[in-house]
């Protein structure tokens, strides 16, 4: 099939059953988001959809303007104003844990020979694991956009694989570490033990939303528009010799945006963020054709090993911080993960380890990460390397 909505209804069909098969089956370790690439990959390569090779132009309009907005949107919760419920001590683990990430970046790269190894993706890579590990693939996406590391499809998904399997690895070890450091070297909660309450979490991380016609129009115009002004700005900057990404305009915008009242009362921005995301990675998975796949063997041990590096070096250094300042071993682990897996899993770690008086930290650390970590890849991948 060729026909453009046609193409759109399979591919949206398929996002339905992905987020079916993550919510209610045994599926639901993997994820949404390795589901739509996995299942729109098989149904590519059995010819349901087209695959790469002959891509329809609504690939290339979901590359061009659905992945971009859809980051605007998912930037529009990142209130930085609740970060001072945080605590300092959360915020300071957080950041020492992104440092962490971009020197893992760094020296995991040149472990590997990343030019040599690589290619001229090796720059991007970096870039992309340290955004991803620093808040979540909103980072990841943003930077894989401004390489065009999402038209390798092959490439794309299996730097995805890996980050998964990895990302699920690093939320063991963080349940099973501080349980056996505070054993081997106990040390006392630096944060008061009580609950947080209903309106502070309801605050910072919405599980469903509701959004009416109004809220829709308004977030349609703001992502248009925003990906519009960041594109006309690149481009003008450009004109004098500046190249700087388009996307990290229209990130700069979204998190400018995020801080106003009036924007925090719009419904809707997750959802369709999610969506976005969703039919955005479903063409990745379409791009995922038999043949490349065959030509990544080798490439995928070598993206293996560096992403395993950087997350080592991430945890080797942001628990020697922690050790050495006498932080609490949970604070530190949920603000790794919160580095690692993003605000979710970094609730989900809080929960596990009983600590309610971290969830909140977990999750407004978690959710700074989105806003931070995309700069942070950027120059890591531009200046560093």
């Amino acid at each position: 099939m060729e026909d453009s909505l046609g193409v759109l209804a399979i591919l949206s069909l398929n996002i339905i059953i992905c987020e079916w098969l993550a919510r209610n089956t045994v599926l639901k370790h993997f994820g949404t988001t390795l589901l739509v690439i996995i299942f729109t990959a098989i149904v590519a390569n059995i010819g349901i959809v087209p695959a790469a090779s002959n891509a329809p132009d609504i690939y290339g309009g979901i590359f061009t303007y659905v992945a971009p907005i859809s980051i605007f949107f998912l930037l529009l919760g990142v209130n930085l104003s609740h970060l001072k419920k945080a605590g300092i001590p959360m915020v300071i683990m957080f950041f020492a844990g992104a440092l962490s990430t971009a020197i893992g970046a760094v020296v995991a790269i040149q472990l590997i020979d990343g030019a040599e190894s690589l290619g001229e993706s090796y720059k991007a890579l970096a870039g992309m694991m340290t955004g991803t590990y620093i808040g979540g693939s909103v980072n990841f996406n943003a930077i894989a956009l401004h390489y065009n590391i999402n038209e390798d499809g092959s490439l794309y998904a299996g730097t995805v694989a890996v980050d998964n399997i990895l990302t699920a690895l690093w939320m063991v070890i963080s349940i099973m570490l501080p349980k056996l450091l505070h054993r081997w070297l106990p040390t006392k909660k630096v944060i008061d033990d009580n609950a947080t309450s209903k309106e502070d979490m309801e605050a910072v991380h919405k599980e469903h939303e509701t959004i009416d016609p109004l809220h829709l129009a308004i977030l349609i115009f703001m992502g248009a528009m925003t990906l519009w002004v960041s594109n006309f700005l690149a481009d003008w900057l450009m004109g004098f010799g500046i190249n700087f990404p388009s996307i990290l305009i229209l990130t700069t915008i979204a998190l400018v945006l995020a801080q106003i009242p009036a924007i925090q009362k719009i419904n809707g921005a997750k959802v369709l963020g999610l969506y976005a995301i969703y039919l955005f990675l479903a063409v990745i998975g379409a791009f995922c054709e038999i043949a490349a796949l065959n030509k990544i063997g080798s490439l995928a041990v070598t993206v293996g090993i560096f992403t395993t590096a950087v997350v080592f070096i991430h945890g080797l250094l942001i628990y020697l911080i922690g050790g050495l300042t006498k932080q609490d071993w949970d604070l530190v682990a949920v603000a790794s993960q919160a580095n690692v897996g993003g605000p979710s899993s970094a609730l989900a770690l809080a929960k596990s380890l009983n600590r309610t008086d971290l969830i909140l930290p977990s999750i407004l650390v978690g959710t700074l990460g989105a806003g931070v970590g995309t700069y942070i890849g950027f120059f890591v991948a531009e200046v560093i390397l």
